[in-house]
């Protein structure tokens, strides 16, 4: 199938041909060709030539007025003298003479025509289609050239389907290296692939994030800004402002005037220009018209060096041009042997016979000479570029070499087909004065950039070197002392849409670019990891951060200790308790026959000294940390206990009142009452009653050890889980139900004989009771840390502590320090006086 299109091809580009050389039939001027065993085509712009919109298809003619290329005469004499030094040479093709042909391409259509004449057979103005394509035998086996992307891949299209092996000097596209297509293709100037990466890491190096970028119509510079602008973008660089300067654009036209009013209305320091040096000029022209200052330019290879973009008027004044050049390197003699052919009075154009071949090996009218002091002086750029012409040919020869089994003294000449030639260039790596000369797999060279600055500090305008790229892998090393850059202080410009965030602060994008954000600090827990600057992360469980943070701190594990001072001495007031608890029972037990301790409730006062000491046990369980058996401890005993105590206290506040104030008013419920053991009934069932809450608390919502993370972002608090749990505040509800009745009963006895009016001890307790726990929810409330078991236990212990002092101490007083009011005729005396003053009312 590839044959066959291939060959449908070719008749049509014969039949073109034919037309191309029906109109010219005279023989080349020797000045452009050279007889040889082995004949390289060559490809070079020797005019310069704007084409006009034309109706009728035809040759554009290169010898215009005024259109003379110095560049392109340059690369033309580097070719020349590259065969000419081979020839010369006794180790490099011994005994084989190479020719050329050299070609004017000036424009698209001069291109074609000489792409075409180069594939005609030698003698003829025809190409030769065979269906065996690789028999075919075209009048050269290499070429050289063109200069530019554009004009590169149409030659390229053309000689590919011969496999003839085509060299460029100055093509760059990315596209060019994709060997299925133009698998005939290599080049002595490194793929724009490289150099995108060149000007990324310039970017980089200096934190530009926020440019503009402007290429030139065409393959190269439309690729070149396409591959930037994805590149950039996966990179981090945000494209503010992208356009393209047309072929047909003049400095100060409506196009520009647009492009530069843009320009100015993004606002970007850096501005990255990918373009041929025709649009270069053109651009910089109507920069400087726009008076646009202050900006830092990044100029690609094909203008870099440019020494017509460098004398544009007043550009000196635009800011700090920085670019990426090819590596620089002289061609050794090139200027002496163009001396030499302008001494010898063979200088290109000169004044030519009509009808004669001229210059380009196409019909011209008219020529002009220059002498020895008016020939195209060698600058840098041109340099450069015909050093990679020099390569190039010196490619093909070292080919040429190989494929003709050439020893250090004769070579087997023979028929050569360019595919064959192919592969032998391919291979080729050899030394060419100190410079390596070799190819990859996609035809492109294996060589470096150097990174250039502009330097007006003389009149007139140098190209510094001031660093250099090499790959693999691209790596860029520049020397920023070098650099005189354009603002006041002589400090790196800036180009960002936002300036970076503080540490801890995330980039909350706005609009469309992400380069444009505002700062936001990360919440507390929270932290700004480096690789993600748009989204603050949380912290892991076990760790914390502070408001703008950028990573996380381990929490601090905080438990209620034994070894801490509030613990002793909650732990020294509770042992005290238990001591004055167990002393009260031996002395209540030492005189239980006594009025006092029969009045307090007799035997019923050991079960209120003993729940009152269960409860204070286990309060042991609030240090150390938490268990499971220390959570049982914590809060069940002194419920349970604090409620038998109430139960107590109530049943025995209400006999009191009951005896004194109803049991002769109803005496058969009195009766009933006492056979009937009510006050003890009363006592189990509501002790029963809360025992029941409590099993049924441990049970459904069992107390366990917990690592509690909300209460201090910095702190893992130990506990346990029973504040909170529906069990302990339905124990609760109910030590407070008892706590209201044991008060009502004992404000309804406020008048009984003093010896039995215990309301104003037992509204102490109570009193004290209600204030430790308003106490404690109210500190839960405001406080939540490492020391709330602490306050937890305290309520409990004052509970404790407040009933007791409350209702006994004042009965260990009389026994132990008021013997005289522990009589029987002191208590019936009191009830006698109570008596008489009821029965007064």
């Amino acid at each position: 199938m590839f044959l066959g299109a291939a060959g449908l091809v070719g008749l049509q580009l014969s039949i073109f041909c034919c037309w191309a050389f029906s109109c010219h039939t005279m023989e080349p001027s020797p000045d452009f060709s050279l007889p040889g065993d082995y004949i390289i085509g060559g490809l070079f712009p020797l005019h310069s030539v704007f084409v006009d919109l034309r109706s009728t298809p035809g040759v554009t003619l290169c010898d215009r007025p005024n259109s003379f290329n110095s560049h392109g005469y340059h690369l033309f004499q580097a070719m020349r003298f590259g065969i000419e030094e081979i020839n010369n040479s006794t180790s490099l093709l011994p005994g084989v003479a190479l020719g050329y042909e050299l070609y004017d391409v000036c424009s698209e259509s001069a291109n074609v025509y000489a792409a075409l004449r180069l594939l005609s057979r030698q003698g003829t103005h025809h190409i030769d289609i065979q269906e065996d394509l690789s028999r075919s035998s075209p009048r050269v086996v290499a070429v050289i050239g063109p200069d530019n992307s554009n004009w590169a891949t149409t030659t390229a299209i053309l000689l590919s389907p011969f496999l003839v092996p085509m060299i460029s000097y100055e093509a760059s596209s990315t596209a060019l290296s994709m060997k299925w297509q133009y698998p005939s293709f290599l080049r002595t100037i490194p793929s724009d692939r490289h150099q995108v990466e060149a000007m990324l890491l310039l970017l980089l190096r200096f934190g530009w994030v926020w440019i503009s970028l402007v290429g030139s119509e065409g393959n190269y510079g439309q690729l070149g800004v396409q591959a930037l602008e994805d590149q950039a973008t996966e990179r981090g660089i945000c494209i503010a402002f992208k356009d393209i300067v047309p072929f047909s654009a003049q400095a100060g036209d409506e196009k520009m005037q647009n492009m530069m009013q843009n320009l100015a209305r993004v606002r970007t320091t850096v501005v990255v220009v990918f373009s041929s040096r025709q649009s270069a000029k053109v651009f910089f022209e109507s920069v400087v018209l726009a008076n646009l200052t202050d900006k830092v330019w990044i100029a690609s290879e094909e203008w870099a060096i440019s020494s017509n973009v460098a004398k544009v008027p007043r550009i000196w004044g635009i800011g700090t041009v920085l670019g990426v050049a090819i590596q620089q390197r002289l061609v050794v003699g090139l200027k002496e042997f163009e001396e030499a052919y302008v001494r010898a009075e063979k200088g290109a154009p000169r004044p030519c016979p009509s009808g004669s071949w001229c210059s380009s090996n196409q019909f011209c009218r008219e020529c002009s000479a220059f002498t020895a002091d008016t020939m195209p002086q060698l600058g840098t750029f041109s340099m450069s570029s015909a050093y990679n012409v020099y390569r190039a040919v010196y490619a093909v020869a070292h080919g040429l070499h190989q494929l003709l089994g050439c020893s250090s003294r004769a070579c087997s000449l023979g028929p050569v087909y360019p595919w064959q030639l192919l592969e032998q260039i391919r291979k080729v790596n050899f030394l060419l004065r100190e410079d390596t000369v070799t190819f990859d797999e996609e035809g492109d060279p294996l060589s470096s950039y150097d990174i250039i600055a502009w330097d007006w500090s003389d009149p007139q305008c140098t190209f510094r070197v001031i660093g250099s790229s090499t790959w693999p892998p691209v790596r860029l090393d520049i020397n920023v002392t070098k650099i005189q850059w354009h603002t006041e202080d002589n400090q790196v410009p800036e180009s960002v849409c936002s300036r970076d965030c503080l540490e801890g602060h995330a980039q909350v994008v706005l609009g469309f670019h992400h380069c444009c954000f505002e700062c936001v600090p990360c919440e507390a827990g929270t932290f700004l990891n480096k690789s993600d600057p748009n989204t603050c992360q949380p912290c892991e469980k076990e760790e914390w951060a502070p408001e703008g943070s950028q990573t996380c701190f381990p929490r601090t594990v905080v438990v209620f200790t034994w070894h801490e001072p509030i613990s002793w001495v909650l732990l020294a007031a509770n042992t005290l308790l238990l001591l004055l608890l167990v002393g009260t029972a031996g002395l209540f037990a030492w005189h239980l026959d006594t009025p006092v301790v029969r009045s307090a409730g007799g035997r019923l006062c050991f079960l209120m000294l003993g729940s009152l000491a269960g409860g204070s046990c286990g309060l042991y369980g609030f240090f150390g940390e938490p268990t499971l058996s220390r959570c049982l401890l914590r809060q069940a005993p002194f419920a349970l206990g604090f409620a038998i105590f109430l139960s107590c206290l109530t049943i025995r506040s209400f006999q009191l009142v009951f005896i004194f104030k109803f049991s002769a008013r109803i005496p058969t419920f009195y009766h009933a009452w006492v056979q009937n053991h009510g006050a003890s009934l009363f006592v189990v069932i509501s002790s029963v009653a809360q025992l029941l809450i409590c099993m049924t608390w441990l049970m459904v919502w069992t107390p366990r050890p917990t690592r509690e993370y909300q209460r201090f972002p910095q702190l893992v608090v130990l506990e346990c889980t029973e504040p909170s749990s529906p069990g302990f505040m339905l124990a609760f509800a109910y030590k407070g139900l008892l706590s209201v009745s044991a008060f009502t009963c004992s404000y309804l006895g406020k008048d009984l004989p003093a010896n039995y009016n215990e309301a104003k001890c037992i509204t102490f307790s109570l009193f004290f009771n209600f204030v430790s726990w308003i106490a404690f929810f109210t500190t839960v409330g405001v406080y939540e840390g490492k020391y709330l078991p602490a306050v937890n236990m305290l309520a409990q212990l004052s509970s404790l502590s407040g009933s007791f002092s409350g209702y006994f101490l004042p009965k260990c007083y009389v026994i132990l320090w008021r013997p005289d009011l522990n009589s029987t005729q002191r208590f019936q005396a009191s009830i006698q006086e109570y008596t008489i003053r009821r029965r007064s009312f």
